[in-house]
């Protein structure tokens, strides 16, 4: 599939991060790009302009009319997408982006596969700045936007790879995980829990896919797993490869106590060193020992790590305050899982001890649209002073019995004596806030999607009350 015969490779949905980004290193080896997708948002609009790499907008056959080489197949693409039907009726080569990023680009290199349920994109950003910091210009995928980085993906020529391992499903045609194809010298789970409904039968087919990642990893690399989290203490329990637990107790190679957390910063020791972080929350803690872990196995001493620690800044969409007005600080959140959710309010009940905070989800991912969590997800909010609940997303389409039932969530909810609100949009979101909270009030919005604008709306509500 990847023969010296490829000079022409074609983006099947060109437009998201990792696509554009793998698009444009193609580029840079020389291979002649194009690419198409239904609409290109900022920043990758500009940065495929910049490239001058054609983007056909929308999908058509027409698109694969000139035969490239190679067609890189996206993710969110699926079968009855004209392009990927030409690619099939025409016996094209075709890929998915984890192949093409394995054989083009990880091959050969040491790669760092950073995984888990929770806090994989802070960690990643975290490990790939204490790496960039150091001297060791590492190349990077991130599923996010680091705030030392102006993108979430870069192609060097270093011997390291440092990327985020997602166990969703690779393409239409590939149902393993994508973390199967990217060659974990060095393997990183963080946490173990049930998430995916769409792609997971249950939590024993996630720990499955997390079993088929371990395997991977090398008699010469490091399986480097959370040692507090029972979901995955049986599997590490490997010899096939040399395995070190991090946490915050028992006999592990690398463990945080003295644990001080503030409002702005979390200071830790481990063994013989002192640690200081510019986030706040247990669960960053657990993601900066499995950062520790993994760079002092590279070669770098806690010094180096510590260096990058204290000029780290953080995630886009990780706590990330969009804007105060009117006195009220609004801030975004990528949290959609339940153990997400609790962890950042409890991380910002630290930041924000005295104020009071309104949590506002919107339940749109294929597993907080079942009721898999519905006990779970009413206990998440317990640092919330109110809540607010946006309607759940396309919940006509699953079978009644599946449904999450919006009704006993917010009765739950309720049931603490918060002030709760079950609303149809942002719009209806925005003006019951712009009703209710006061001057000193914090309102935290938890969503993987764009919500409607809910940010720049309610600062802007805000502004002018």
């Amino acid at each position: 599939m990847f023969s010296s015969e490829i000079k022409s490779v074609h983006f099947t949905g060109i437009g998201g991060t990792a696509m554009a980004s793998a698009a444009a290193a193609m580029l840079d080896k020389g291979f002649q790009v194009t690419g198409s997708d239904q609409n290109v948002y900022e920043p990758m609009a500009s940065f495929l302009a910049a490239k001058k790499i054609p983007v056909m907008n929308g999908y058509a056959e027409q698109n694969l009319a000139h035969k490239p080489d190679l067609v890189v197949i996206g993710n969110a693409i699926s079968r009855g997408n004209p392009e990927a039907e030409f690619a099939l009726d025409h016996k094209l080569r075709y890929c998915s982006l984890p192949e093409l990023l394995r054989e083009f680009f990880i091959r050969g290199k040491r790669s760092i596969v950073v995984s888990g349920t929770h806090g994989k994109t802070t960690t990643t950003s975290l490990l790939a700045w204490v790496f960039e910091h150091n001297g060791l210009n590492p190349s990077y995928l991130i599923g996010g936007i680091p705030n030392n980085f102006s993108q979430g993906a870069r192609f060097t020529d270093s011997e390291w790879f440092i990327i985020e391992g997602d166990e969703y499903d690779t393409a239409f045609f590939d149902k393993r995980s994508k973390f199967i194809h990217y060659q974990p010298e060095v393997a990183i789970i963080n946490n173990l829990e049930y998430d995916h409904a769409d792609i997971f039968e249950n939590l024993a087919a996630i720990k499955k896919t997390f079993l088929h990642f371990i395997r991977l990893v090398p008699r010469n690399g490091l399986l480097l797993g959370n040692g507090d989290d029972l979901n995955l203490k049986e599997l590490l329990n490997v010899t096939h490869c040399p395995v070190k637990k991090f946490g915050l107790g028992g006999d592990y190679a690398v463990y945080a106590f003295n644990i001080r957390y503030g409002p702005t910063a979390t200071e830790f020791e481990i063994p013989s060193f002192k640690f200081h972080l510019n986030l706040v929350g247990e669960l960053n803690v657990r993601n900066a020992l499995a950062v520790i872990g993994a760079a002092k196995h590279c070669g770098l001493s806690n010094k180096q790590i510590q260096s990058a620690f204290a000029t780290f800044k953080g995630i886009k969409r990780r706590m990330e305050v969009k804007g105060i007005a009117g006195g009220v600080t609004v801030v975004d959140d990528f949290g959609h899982h339940p153990t997400a959710i609790r962890e950042t309010l409890r991380a910002l009940r630290i930041k924000y001890a005295r104020e009071k905070i309104w949590a506002v989800f919107e339940p749109r991912t294929n597993t907080t649209r079942r009721n898999y969590f519905q006990a779970e997800l009413a206990e998440s909010f317990a640092d919330a002073d109110a809540v607010v609940v946006a309607q759940v997303a396309r919940l006509e389409l699953l079978a009644p019995e599946e449904r999450l039932d919006p009704q006993k969530l917010m009765q739950a909810i309720g049931a603490t004596g918060k002030p709760t609100a079950y609303l149809p949009d942002a719009d209806a979101i925005v003006a019951h806030l712009a009703q209710h909270v006061d001057g000193g009030d914090v309102v935290v919005v938890f969503s993987n999607g764009g919500f409607g604008g809910i940010h720049g709306k309610l600062l802007q509500r805000l502004a002018h009350r």
